[in-house]
């Protein structure tokens, strides 16, 4: 690229950022794809002369139009790369309140899908007319899928992994002994003149191993702030009910308690129950997550709250320490999100912590890794803190 090409380069994309207007210094005039860009970019940030650098200052050019907001989402979805059309999206929503347009079919069919587009749409949940209802469910779904593809897989293969390793034993009885894996293990031992393998060393599995499923319980706080987390832990949910080896119950709450578990076959039904928005009583929930478990060696409960406790926060703390003293292998994550850690109390956080019980933003991609782990009841892969 030339100097001169370059310098044009550079003074479009100024241009595009900074928005026209006496303010912009760059003297370069957009046609074309450019000028439908600014023009999508000026809708949202603010017109020609509003410089897109002071967010205060924009004023909004969609104003509360149906027909106009639709054909917006459709010039960006044109001009822009998926990520950031879910951006500006999110920036839509929820600097022009444009929430109340998406109960209407058509602005349904228009946005793309993602995450943060699902969690608005689940707050609107009871406000949502019929006409659009299975659009929405249409739009949960596909965000649904997507995750269960980018998931699924290696939460299966990190899920059965932990569980094959934690049951198995270098000392089987006869019956219990794992043919395949303690030939393999052996194979330096092979004979050729016998054709035989001497088995050195037995691979199998001890009875209480083969006869016990592990328990997992996923305890969400569905308060606005989680949103995102409530998503993820309904697809993780239903990926680790779809599995023999694991009994799997997922219960949300904010100041009340709901146990989804009946409805892991379909995490858009468990994303359509669950209630976002409210307070948060965590004690109250872990009172009915212990309830629940009769197993409490073979359970990891996996509490997913940025931890505002609005219930009874010493009581809550001891809840933990029962449950651990028990047996149980106490997770807790801030958030289930790629977005990191939210604001969280990090008093409550440092009380887990001195529990054994520490208290960290987990990713999707990180999920099944942390599972396999606290199967295996070794250390958590935690991830360094961000800066």
């Amino acid at each position: 690229m030339t100097d001169t090409t370059a310098g044009a380069e550079r003074l479009r994309r100024w241009r595009l950022v900074l928005g026209g207007g006496e303010a912009d210094g760059t003297g370069w005039a957009p046609t074309g794809r450019d000028a439908a860009m600014d023009g999508a970019l000026g809708a949202l940030y603010g017109g020609a002369g509003a410089g897109r650098g002071d967010r205060a200052e924009r004023s909004a050019g969609l104003g509360g139009s149906a027909p106009r907001v639709a054909r917006w989402l459709g010039d960006i979805r044109t001009y822009f790369p998926t990520t950031v059309v879910q951006v500006m999206q999110r920036d839509a929503i929820e600097r022009l309140g444009l929430s109340a347009l998406l109960l209407e079919p058509e602005m349904l069919e228009a946005v793309e899908p993602d995450v943060h587009l699902v969690a608005t749409l689940l707050s609107l949940n009871k406000a949502m007319p019929d006409t659009t209802r299975e659009t929405a469910r249409a739009v949960v779904r596909t965000v649904v899928e997507r995750l269960e593809e980018r998931l699924a897989e290696r939460t299966r293969a990190a899920v059965t992994g932990a569980l094959d390793r934690s049951a198995r034993t270098s000392r089987p009885r006869h019956a219990d002994i794992d043919w395949n894996r303690t030939i393999r293990a052996n194979l330096k031992n092979y004979l050729p003149e016998h054709r035989t393998v001497v088995p050195e060393r037995l691979v199998g599995y001890g009875r209480a191993a083969r006869s016990v499923r592990k328990e997992v319980v996923l305890c969400v706080d569905q308060s606005g702030s989680m949103a995102a987390s409530v998503v993820h832990a309904s697809v993780f949910g239903a990926v680790l009910a779809s599995m023999r080896s694991v009994a799997t119950r997922l219960v949300v709450f904010d100041t009340a308690v709901v146990d989804l578990t009946e409805q892991l076959d379909d995490p858009v039904d468990v994303l359509f129950a669950a209630q976002l928005g409210g307070g948060t009583d965590i004690n109250r929930a872990l009172a009915y997550c212990q309830s629940r478990i009769t197993r409490p060696a073979d359970t990891v409960v996996v509490l997913i709250s940025d931890l505002h406790e609005g219930g009874i926060r010493d009581e809550m703390i001891r809840r933990v320490a029962a449950m651990k003293a028990a047996g149980v292998e106490f997770v807790a994550l801030l958030a289930l999100s790629d977005e990191g850690a939210p604001a969280y109390d990090h008093a409550h956080a440092a009380a887990l912590a001195a529990l054994g019980a520490p208290a960290f933003a987990c990713t999707p991609d990180l999920f099944p890794e942390v599972m396999a782990a606290a199967l295996e009841k070794r250390p958590l892969p935690i991830p360094p803190p961000t800066t």
